[in-house]
């Protein structure tokens, strides 16, 4: 029956990220002790202050259609905290609440570009971003990086990959999968070049904001010369581990904050009316004074000092130590061509099928984020778990020379 399906869906790529976890609990449906290192969730509780304000919506009959675009008192509540936390001015009107951060981006990317339209994305880049592009008739242009360079972009080579048929920048930080974060100084920079360059649109995924250990979180809408071409994405399910909750905005120039919703509204229409109502109480929250989420970070940071450690062990395995989010994106080609006898290690991919068949530790090989070079680990699980984990790769290791 595949002639029967439609050619956007026939040439859109099952999400590499998901297809693990999928695999993960196949294995485990069986019995088997997986150790998922391959999803981008916190495995802590959503605070309690912020589900008993979803308990209450239920109880106050929150149970009808809500705005399209959101409730009128989270999106204020949504303004409140962008000045809060990030010093920027947004209208009510300007904030399209949806369901997840991934239908942000979505609407955004739909709502903006046209077949043909050229998105430039910095490689190592999340999974979703080529697919998102593709469904939207986009070309994405990559801006290749490394791992000496921290996997960040150069204003010269954001430069140079602009043209007049450049539409959007699409970009995260603190970023998935690197867990790199660009520094003021270096938005600065690459926000020069966006000042000379008028037609493109930024599109700033800021998700991650909340993992941050380098202190206070840096935003591209900050500079004024590129405040009106900025759109920021962000939501509640990092920060907050509210990922089944499933809400996601955007803060962005009203002509495209209008478009938003009215895709959205043929799409969706508006989100979870309690997820809603918990989002609004966690917007209130102020991160600085919140103990739940000051607790997260502190345990975050704790394992990727643990797993930094760790890796310096494992052979084959070069890394870096990552400013935020909650990941390392491991440089693991000294392992290609490297035999045990019964097989060789032929790339990343081959490498994380070997590694959850052999020893049920699940990982996300690098060419779903644009580098085939390179692994994703997720360290958004307890200690003892990421111990086992390298303690099983470390040994599989072992006898491959």
């Amino acid at each position: 029956m595949q002639q029967v399906l439609s050619n956007r869906i026939i040439t859109l790529s099952e999400s590499e990220t998901l297809a693990m976890s999928k695999k993960s609990r196949a294995l485990e449906s069986q019995g088997i002790n997986v150790i998922n290192l391959s999803i981008g969730q916190p495995d802590f509780f959503t605070p309690d202050y912020i589900k008993e304000a979803g308990k209450k919506a239920i109880d106050d009959n929150f149970s009808t259609y809500s705005p399209v675009s959101g409730y009128a008192d989270l999106r204020e509540s949504i303004c409140k905290k962008l000045v809060r936390d990030n010093n920027i001015s947004f209208k009510p009107s300007q904030i399209v609440v949806s369901t997840g951060a991934k239908q942000s981006l979505s609407n955004v990317i739909l709502a903006l570009v046209n077949p043909g339209d050229q998105v430039i994305v910095p490689s190592p880049y999340w999974v979703s971003y080529k697919e998102m592009i593709k469904l939207a008739e986009g070309e994405a242009i990559y801006i290749e990086t490394t791992i000496e360079s921290r996997f960040k972009i150069t204003p010269a080579q954001l430069e140079a990959a602009i043209t007049p048929k450049t539409k959007i920048f699409l970009f995260s930080s603190p970023s998935n999968p690197t867990g790199t974060i660009y520094t003021k100084e270096e938005l600065r920079a690459l926000a020069d070049v966006f000042a000379r360059n008028k037609h493109v649109w930024i599109l700033s995924d800021e998700i991650y904001e909340l993992i941050n250990f380098n202190g206070k979180h840096e935003s591209i809408s900050q500079f004024e010369e590129v405040r009106d071409n900025v759109i920021i994405v962000n939501g509640v399910s990092k920060g907050f581990a509210m990922t089944g909750w499933r809400l996601g905005y955007i803060a962005a120039p009203q002509f495209i904050a209008d478009a938003c919703e009215k895709l959205q509204g043929q799409v969706t229409s508006g989100t979870c009316s309690i997820a809603q109502r918990a989002a609004l109480t966690a917007m209130d929250a102020d991160p600085l004074k919140s103990e739940d989420l000051k607790r997260m970070n502190a345990a975050f940071l704790k394992r990727r000092d643990l797993v930094y450690k760790l890796l310096q062990e494992v052979p084959g395995f070069k890394t870096y130590v990552p400013d935020g989010a909650f990941y390392f994106f491991p440089d693991i080609s000294d392992l290609f061509g490297k035999s045990n006898g019964e097989v060789t290690i032929t790339g990343a991919a081959m490498f994380c099928d070997y590694v959850i068949d052999k020893v049920y530790v699940a990982l996300v090989a690098g060419e779903g984020f644009g580098n085939p070079n390179c692994i994703r680990i997720s360290y958004a699980t307890s200690e003892e778990k990421l111990i086992e984990a390298i303690k099983r790769i470390k040994t599989l290791l072992a006898d491959f020379k």
